[in-house]
């Protein structure tokens, strides 16, 4: 099932601390997640930053409004523990705890009041709270996901529109991003010109030699078929080579790429969506604009007090 968001975890996370106990937030997390039927995959799924899980997050934030309507208390540092006005919600039996029911209480009134710029309009601040239905987290990550997908459309269709000749110089570029052969010199010799609008030749796998790896690239308008993946792999055998990536602007049929995992010869195949993101996460062709650090308190700094 999908991750809860962090409205619909407000009612498990006070049922939990129903008996009056405190309760460890880390174990905590982990019940919930039996309780909604987790995958791992889901359990692991990781914020854009890295830093810490989805699920993690949202079971916080829930944790953390709760605090704020006066429900749940912090005894100690990483721990819960229901409080009386809590026990008097949870025998209304509710279906549901979410932020509108949460407004009964001055406490949580207080807060939303501190969240909200005076020198907003209604509209503005409206639209903060519609953000608000989503962690702070949650918020980011989807102003991120949508940043990065008009960006790798910007990208795709700039790469369409270049010569062939720059197309060659931005697959070295992002090779050599890549960590692979060595430094753009290297690459640059390493790779040769078809004659076709695209490029084929080897590259380094490491800075060392090692091993080598056979391109093959090409700007590509309709689907690229098995046909081609065929050719290529001959390709490889001719050259006695056992690695290949196949690079295009455009996409790979089902038959290319269910060939392409059956055969010995280890091929990857990138498609314009994929070198799109490949690009912008190794700044090929980009520029950074901004950025914003998102910071946590240190509590091993307050521990030393």
């Amino acid at each position: 099932m999908a991750i809860p968001d962090y409205q619909t975890l407000m009612l498990p996370v006070l049922q939990l601390a129903s008996d009056k106990e405190e309760h460890r937030f880390r174990d905590s997390v982990e019940s919930l997640a039996v309780m909604f039927s987790l995958s791992d995959e889901e359990k692991n799924e990781l914020l854009p930053s890295g830093n810490q899980a989805v699920f993690n997050n949202r079971v916080g934030w829930a944790r953390s409004y709760l605090k704020q309507a006066g429900l749940l208390i912090s005894p100690k540092r990483g721990h819960f523990k229901i409080t009386e006005q809590g026990l008097k919600l949870l025998s209304e039996s509710h279906a549901k705890i979410n932020v509108s029911l949460l407004e009964r209480y001055p406490e949580f009134q207080e807060f939303r009041s501190r969240k909200k710029d005076p020198s907003k309009s209604n509209y503005e601040n409206s639209a903060i709270e519609i953000i608000a239905s989503e962690t702070p987290e949650d918020s980011l990550a989807s102003a991120y996901r949508t940043l990065s997908k008009n960006l790798e459309d910007e990208i795709l269709i700039s790469v369409k529109d270049s010569s062939p000749s720059f197309f060659e110089r931005l697959v070295i570029d992002l090779l050599v991003k890549m960590g692979y052969g060595g430094n753009r010199q290297d690459a640059g010799r390493a790779l040769g010109k078809s004659g076709d609008g695209g490029i084929d030749g080897i590259i380094n796998e490491d800075r060392l030699g090692l091993d080598v790896i056979y391109i093959q690239a090409k700007r590509w308008e309709g689907t690229v078929g098995r046909p081609e993946i065929q050719k290529f792999a001959g390709a490889l055998q001719g050259q006695r080579a056992r690695k290949g990536v196949f690079i295009t602007t455009s996409n790979f049929s089902k038959e290319a790429l269910e060939y392409a995992s059956m055969i010995e010869s280890k091929i990857i195949l990138i498609g314009g969506e994929r070198l799109a993101a490949l690009m912008a996460e190794h700044n090929v062709g980009v520029s950074i604009v901004g950025q914003y650090e998102v910071k946590k308190i240190d509590s091993d700094y307050f521990d030393e007090e």
